[in-house]
């Protein structure tokens, strides 16, 4: 575990610093053509913007893009639901011209959509399509007052056709929530090849229930399964033997905890590195590198600070952000993506995120024995709820208002 030092907090400072001193504004558009990015002098980054991807297509309530493994002709859009639609992951093609009469839907199911929910996450079994599995990740109407949704994590077996059957669903794991908010969602195999799922606390406000603290709930915590694996008794899935409580003394599935909202994280293609956005109560943004057996602090600290304070968290136990920022500059963070591909070279190892209420996406450059540089690069307009990474390695937005966008460099 790495632990908390005062140099590691004089890191975090200076990176608030750094987003507060940088941050621009500017006006911006969810519509056609290119949003204008902008930089300061003297950063050492590219200069971005965002361009309209496949203009002619909109969704309803897009909260991923995605594409399966060895497969670049193809997009996926998982489209969250609402209390009157379905949740559905539409299909279409990866040309940039592409019309509304050629996409089609891969899946549609019922879905609770009340507060925070709906359809929220999609995997690929990494060996897609010769393991012909894909996992979603949704929430249905929960058993009781108190637990008004439940998390389902869900595999589906692809039949080599256009389309899921619905029929093949087969329930991996379930979670009733005590709340209609903070119900993570996004689910991604890993590097090692067992599926990762980030949970909430279970919502509400300043985690009443304490789960971000305790080891013996899913909720408020990374969790790590093997799909792959015979089962453990009582389960549908495997523990890998390196899971932090895979012996005992907390919940087997936790791989790293102390986490309020993990709203879209991602592995670095190139480190397998896992970079996630948790977002924060009410005053900090945080970006954080989640280590095995980490313990990322809430609800006793909200990125390097104590809860409800500007003081410095201070304990040892927990692990700081390598980045946050306050809300003066937006307030839900949404993580994004490593950049890995080849368009923008300048780019190549920048982690790109952004925040859903200001629109801002920053830049994020790791920096040898010092603190990273973040800079603001591009201010959208957009509601700005996911990103997307083609297998070229290039960064996509996602716009909650219907529309996909790509980071490039203006012309």
């Amino acid at each position: 575990m790495i632990h908390r030092t005062a140099t590691a907090f004089r890191y975090v400072t200076s990176v608030a610093l750094a987003v507060a001193v940088l941050i621009t504004t500017g006006c911006g558009s969810g519509g056609g053509g290119s949003i204008s990015g902008s930089r300061p002098q003297s950063t050492n980054m590219p200069v971005l913007t965002l361009e309209r991807a496949f203009p002619a297509l909109s969704f309803a309530s897009p909260v991923a893009m995605l594409q399966a493994p060895g497969d670049n002709t193809r997009w996926f859009v998982v489209e969250r639901g609402s209390s009157s639609a379905n949740g559905k992951v539409i299909v279409f093609p990866n040309n940039n011209a592409a019309t509304p009469a050629q996409t089609s839907e891969l899946i549609s199911i019922p879905v609770a959509a009340s507060g925070e929910g709906g359809l929220l996450g999609m995997a690929f079994h990494p060996n897609f399509p010769t393991t012909p599995q894909v996992f979603l990740s949704y929430t249905r109407t929960g058993p009781d007052p108190q637990h008004p949704l439940t998390t389902v994590i869900s595999r589906f077996t692809h039949n080599g056709g256009t389309s899921l059957d619905p029929a093949s669903e087969q329930q991996i794991l379930t979670l009733d929530q005590p709340f209609t908010n903070h119900n993570g969602g996004q689910l991604a195999f890993g590097p090692d090849g067992f599926l990762y799922i980030g949970m909430g606390d279970g919502g509400s406000g300043d985690d009443p229930q304490n789960h971000g603290q305790n080891v013996n709930t899913l909720l408020g915590a990374m969790l790590r399964i093997d799909v792959n694996g015979v089962p453990a008794a009582g389960k549908n899935y495997a523990i890998p033997g390196d899971n932090p409580f895979a012996s005992g003394g907390g919940a087997p599935e936790i791989y790293s905890w102390g986490l309020r909202n993990p709203w879209r994280w991602s592995f670095d293609r190139g480190t397998g590195r896992l970079w996630l956005g948790d977002v924060g109560q009410g005053a900090w943004e945080e970006v954080d590198i989640i280590e095995r057996g980490g313990n990322y602090g809430w609800k006793l600290c909200e990125g390097a600070h104590l809860r409800g304070s500007s003081a410095v968290c201070g304990n040892a136990a927990f692990i700081d952000p390598i980045a946050e920022y306050d809300h003066s500059q937006g307030c839900s963070i949404t993580g994004g993506y490593v950049y890995r591909g080849a368009n923008i070279p300048d780019l190549s190892g920048v982690y790109l995120f952004g925040d859903f209420c200001s629109g801002t996406i920053w830049t994020l450059r790791e920096i040898s024995g010092g603190a990273p540089l973040v800079v603001p690069a591009v201010s959208s307009g957009l509601s700005v709820v996911s990103f997307g990474e083609s297998l070229a390695g290039e960064v996509y937005v996602v716009n909650l208002g219907g529309t996909l966008h790509k980071v490039i460099t203006p012309p």
